[in-house]
C-alpha cells in the first residue's frame, strides 16, 4: 500500500533498478563533497522526481547529521530504502559509491586520470558546478523551511553556532540549539503538516539487530585482532573504527585514517596525501578514499580485494546505526513536540548548509572573476532555467576546460 505523505498525496513504491540507475548517474556526476551531494539529492529526488517532500527530506538530513558516518551516503541509503526497500537501499549505496571507488583504485594502480591543463580545467569546472548546486539547495530549502522570522532567526543562530564552535561539534550543537528553539518558538506554527509518519520499512526487531551488530563489531573486532593476529582482521578493525567514531563525515575522517594507516606504517605519508588529492577530484563520497588505501596497504590482501574490504568496513557502521535509529525516529517524529523540534532542526540545517556554502565550497573554489561568473551562471541555469543538475555539471566542466590557462 502506498505510504502517506505530508502533503496528502501518496508515495508509490519504486523498483530497485530505478533506484540503481538514478544513483549511478549521481555517483558519476556528484562532485563537491557531502554538502554538494545533499544538494544533488534534493534536486533529483525532491524537486525533479518527487519521491518525497521537502520537509521529509530535511528530516532525513537532520537525522543523519546526528549520527556518525558519511551523512550524504546515509541519506542516499535512506532514500533508496524509502523508494524500494532493502534492495533499493543496498543498490543506492552501491551505485553512488562504486564510480569513485573504482577511479581511486585505478589511481592507486598508477592511472594518471587528471593530469595536464585540460584535466585541471575540467576539475575546476566541476568544483564550480558544486558551488551552484549547493547555492541552489540553500536557496530552495531556505524558502521552504524558513518561511517566517522565527525559523529564519533559528537558521541565523545556527550560522553563528557553527562559525564560533567550528567543526562537526559545531554542527551537532547547532542542530541541538535548533531543536530547543523549535520546542520553545515553533509550537504555534500553522503549517499544514499531516500527522502521517514517513513510513520506513524497518521493524523494531531489525533496528535492534542492527544496533547489536554495530556494538558487537566495534567491540569484537579488536578482540579478534589480539587473539588471532590476522592482518585482514587488523584492516577491518582499523577502517570499521574510523567509520564508527567520526562525526561529520567527509574530511573529518581523514585524520582518523591517517592515524590508522600512516602512523602504523601501512601506507607512506606521500601515498596518503596523493590519494587525498585524487579523492577531491572524483565524484561521490569522500569515504571511498578507503578503497584507495585498502588497495595499497602493506597488510591484508591488497589490490582489489583489499580495496573492497576497506570500503565495506568504513561504510558499514554508519549504515548500521542509521537502520538502528530509524524505527524509533519514525515513532517520535509525528508527535506534536517532535514536529516543533523538527521545525527548529530543519531551520538549523539550512544555517549549517549556508555556512558550508561559504566554507569550504565557496572559499575553496571561487577565487577570481572567472569562477564567480561560472558559478553564477550555473546557479541561474538551475534556479531560473531549471536545467537538470547533470546538464549544468557537464556544461560547467566544459567551460572550465575552455578557460583553463
Amino acid at each position: 500500500m502506498p505510504a502517506a505523505r505530508r502533503d496528502g498525496g501518496t508515495r508509490r513504491p519504486g523498483r530497485p533498478g530505478e533506484v540503481f540507475r538514478a544513483f549511478l548517474l549521481l555517483g558519476l556526476t556528484s562532485f563537491g563533497g557531502p554538502v554538494a551531494h545533499l544538494g544533488y539529492f534534493r534536486h533529483e529526488f525532491v524537486t525533479r522526481r518527487r519521491w518525497l517532500t521537502e520537509a521529509d527530506y530535511a528530516d532525513l538530513v537532520a537525522l543523519c547529521q546526528f549520527l556518525p558516518g558519511p551523512a550524504s551516503s546515509q541519506v542516499g541509503f535512506a532514500l533508496g530504502l524509502l523508494r524500494a526497500g532493502p534492495w533499493g537501499a543496498a543498490l543506492a549505496w552501491l551505485a553512488f559509491t562504486l564510480p569513485s571507488a573504482l577511479l581511486l583504485v585505478a589511481f592507486a594502480l598508477g592511472a594518471s586520470l587528471f593530469g595536464g591543463p585540460l584535466g585541471t580545467g575540467l576539475i575546476h569546472g566541476l568544483k564550480v558546478a558544486a558551488v551552484a548546486i549547493v547555492a541552489q539547495a540553500v536557496w530552495g530549502m531556505a524558502k521552504g523551511l524558513c518561511p517566517d522570522r522565527r525559523r529564519a532567526g533559528i537558521a541565523l543562530a545556527a550560522v553563528f553556532t557553527v562559525v564560533l564552535i567550528g567543526g562537526p561539534l559545531g554542527q551537532v550543537v547547532a542542530i541541538l540549539v535548533g531543536v530547543l528553539a523549535g520546542l520553545a518558538l515553533c509550537r504555534s506554527d500553522g503549517d499544514d503538516v499531516s500527522r502521517a509518519p514517513l513510513v520506513l520499512p524497518v521493524s523494531h526487531r531489525a533496528g535492534g539487530l542492527a544496533l547489536v551488530a554495530f556494538l558487537a563489531l566495534l567491540g569484537g573486532l579488536p578482540l579478534l585482532v589480539l587473539s588471532t593476529a590476522s592482518p585482514t582482521l587488523d584492516l577491518l578493525d582499523a577502517f570499521y573504527r574510523a567509520g564508527a567514531l567520526v562525526f561529520g563525515g567527509g574530511h573529518v575522517v581523514l585524520p582518523l585514517l591517517e592515524a590508522e594507516v600512516v602512523q602504523s606504517g601501512w601506507v607512506s605519508p606521500e601515498s596518503f596525501l596523493a590519494g587525498y588529492g585524487a579523492a577531491q577530484a572524483v565524484p561521490g563520497p569522500l569515504f571511498t578514499f578507503a578503497a584507495y588505501l585498502g588497495s595499497l596497504l602493506s597488510i591484508g590482501p591488497g589490490g582489489a580485494q583489499g580495496a573492497a574490504l576497506a570500503l565495506v568496513a568504513i561504510f558499514v557502521p554508519g549504515l548500521l546505526l542509521l537502520v538502528a535509529v530509524m524505527p524509533f525516529w519514525n515513532r517520535l517524529r509525528h508527535r506534536a513536540g517532535a514536529q516543533s523540534a523538527m521545525r527548529g532542526a530543519n531551520a538549523a540545517v539550512v544555517g549549517i548548509l549556508g555556512v558550508a556554502l561559504y566554507d569550504p565550497v565557496w572559499t575553496g573554489v571561487v577565487i577570481g572573476p572567472e569562477p564567480f561568473a561560472l558559478s553564477l551562471t550555473g546557479f541561474l541555469l538551475l534556479v531560473r532555467w531549471q536545467l537538470p543538475a547533470w546538464a549544468v555539471v557537464g556544461l560547467l566542466a566544459v567551460l572550465g576546460m575552455l578557460i583553463a590557462p
